[in-house]
């Protein structure tokens, strides 16, 4: 039997996946079969909602684990999204101990937290519900994200929160509240994030970043990043195109 996505993260296995920006099922399938450690289902920033997710884990269907990222910290959203059965959900904007401990609440099944019980795919329908009760608090992954300053400044006290498994830095959004949009390389955020860095391994908390360049995700991994999230679906299908027309064009 596959070890759970949760298992792995926290053996610190390398974990490689990409960003799912296009609602398509196809396009997933085809994702999950290249090899993948695992998929970032993005519902922030693009047009998808949950339906959509779902419908991308049921083309997955298994080969690949699947987190979703939600448009923010909320009960309903975190109930929803792990209803679908994904492996995991990532948080966003998640800055205080108290935001993160939200988080872990709506994720965690009593005693752990306080979330609701639904009859939904995770749970087989119902069909499985106490199966998935039984083993969901040690294998649901839990992942926030270290995206903004305030963030960096309260590292300390968000890797200390209890049911928290991963963290993950957001570069652009984190330079975005430095007040150097776009400019990840620049000295301040570099050292921004070599701080989340440091604590994080000093805590031994699973660490993750996104990069849109293969070279640069290297890097990552050589510094002990071990949850790299590299460039998107659509970005990756863009470049591709670009490549083939400077090949034949040439």
């Amino acid at each position: 039997m596959k070890a759970s996505f949760s298992t792995r993260l926290k053996g610190n296995e390398t974990l490689i996946g990409t960003m799912l920006t296009v609602p398509s099922p196809d396009l997933a399938e085809a994702f999950s079969m290249t090899g993948l450690d695992w998929l970032f289902i993005d519902l922030e920033h693009t047009t998808m909602d949950v339906s959509a997710a779902q419908a991308i884990l049921q083309a997955v269907a298994g080969r690949v684990d699947c987190l979703l990222r939600l448009p923010l910290n909320d009960e309903i959203w975190i109930k929803k999204a792990l209803d679908t059965g994904a492996s995991g959900i990532i948080v966003p904007q998640v800055n205080t101990p108290e935001e993160a401990l939200r988080v872990v609440s709506a994720s965690r099944y009593p005693p752990q937290g306080a979330r609701g019980v639904g009859l939904a795919r995770a749970q087989s329908y119902g069909l499985k519900l106490q199966e998935y009760l039984d083993r969901a608090n040690a294998e649901v992954t839990v992942v926030i994200q270290a995206e903004h300053f305030l963030a960096v400044q309260n590292i300390e006290a968000l890797v200390a929160v209890e049911g928290i498994d991963a963290v993950l830095v957001g570069p652009y959004d984190l330079s975005n509240s430095m007040g150097l949009t776009g400019q990840v390389e620049h000295p301040d955020v570099i050292a921004a994030i070599e701080h989340v860095r440091q604590v994080c391994q000093a805590h031994s908390m699973p660490l993750g970043i996104f990069s849109t360049t293969a070279e640069r995700a290297a890097g990552f991994l050589a510094q002990g990043f071990n949850l790299v999230v590299v460039s998107t679906d659509a970005l990756m299908i863009s470049q591709s195109v670009k490549e083939i027309l400077r090949i034949l064009r040439s």
